[in-house]
């Protein structure tokens, strides 16, 4: 088996065993508590501190935090939020400078909750959006490249399966020791390492990446191999990409809840508009 094939499989299996043991998945919910954190000694993190050990170690770690609040940037627009990847997908985020909010619920998202858009809809705070159909009419979560391209653990994940992960070294990041990894791999690998999306979600991200072209990818781990800090850049036939973004707060007590139906308005059957 070829080694990038080889460290993928590993990567899978040690996915499927700590989901089983976690009884972790994706979806979405319409609130999100600490209820949701699993337990953490449920399996023993690996102790290859090798650079694809550590990231593995990384992976695994965000796998049990499931959720933490974010802040940076997405290209060059600032964001601002709080993440579950785990076991629904819920988003909550804002851009600094900005009223507007999107809430993204497992497979409906809400925009809007300022009063520009109450005014626009003559009262309702909110517009009410179901996520686009999948291949055999299932609904899917909206907004799925965007919450892809936040989520540390699909950047752990991508980097886990690297050629060659490379240890930058010790630095400092808010007075806190982080050790620095950096990995460069395709956008297509990017995205094809996400063994737990589906096909129409990997593709998603790795349009978002930029199509193709090479994804250089930052990662700055705290002292339980949680990813506090990702930079990512590359450029491809779809865009350049470079994004940074900063995570704290990891399994801590996040709540995302859905607006009040009455102050929706259902926006069925259109389409989802660009962020």
């Amino acid at each position: 088996m070829a080694p990038r094939k080889a460290r993928r499989a590993a990567t899978a299996t040690a996915l499927v065993l700590l989901l089983t043991a976690c009884g972790g998945g994706h979806g979405g919910t319409s609130a999100a508590s600490p209820s949701a954190t699993a337990d953490p000694t449920v399996l023993a993190t690996p102790t290859d501190r090798s650079p694809h050990g550590v990231l593995l170690a990384a992976q695994l770690a965000m796998h049990t935090a499931r959720r933490a609040r974010f802040g940076g940037n997405l290209g060059s627009d600032s964001v601002a939020g709080l993440l579950f990847w785990a076991p629904k997908t819920v988003l909550q985020l804002k851009r600094p400078g900005t009223t507007e909010q999107l809430v993204v619920l497992d497979t409906t998202a809400y925009r809007g909750g300022d009063t520009a858009t109450a005014a626009l809809l003559g009262g309702p705070h909110w517009r009410k959006y179901t996520g686009p159909a999948g291949p055999g009419g299932e609904l899917t979560v909206p907004y799925a490249d965007t919450v892809d391209r936040l989520s540390p653990l699909v950047a752990v994940t991508a980097a886990a399966t690297a050629a060659a992960p490379e240890r930058v070294g010790e630095e400092e990041l808010d007075d806190t020791a982080v050790e620095h990894y950096r990995v460069a791999l395709t956008a297509a690998d990017y995205a094809g390492a996400q063994v737990l999306l589906t096909p129409a979600r990997r593709e998603a991200l790795r349009a978002a990446l930029g199509g193709d072209g090479v994804v250089t990818l930052d990662l700055w781990l705290n002292d339980r191999d949680q990813v506090v800090q990702l930079h990512r850049t590359g450029s491809g036939t779809a865009g350049r990409v470079d994004d940074t973004l900063r995570f704290e707060d990891f399994g801590g007590p996040l709540s995302v809840q859905a607006p009040a139906e009455a102050d929706t308005w259902d926006a069925a059957g259109r389409s989802l508009p660009p962020l």
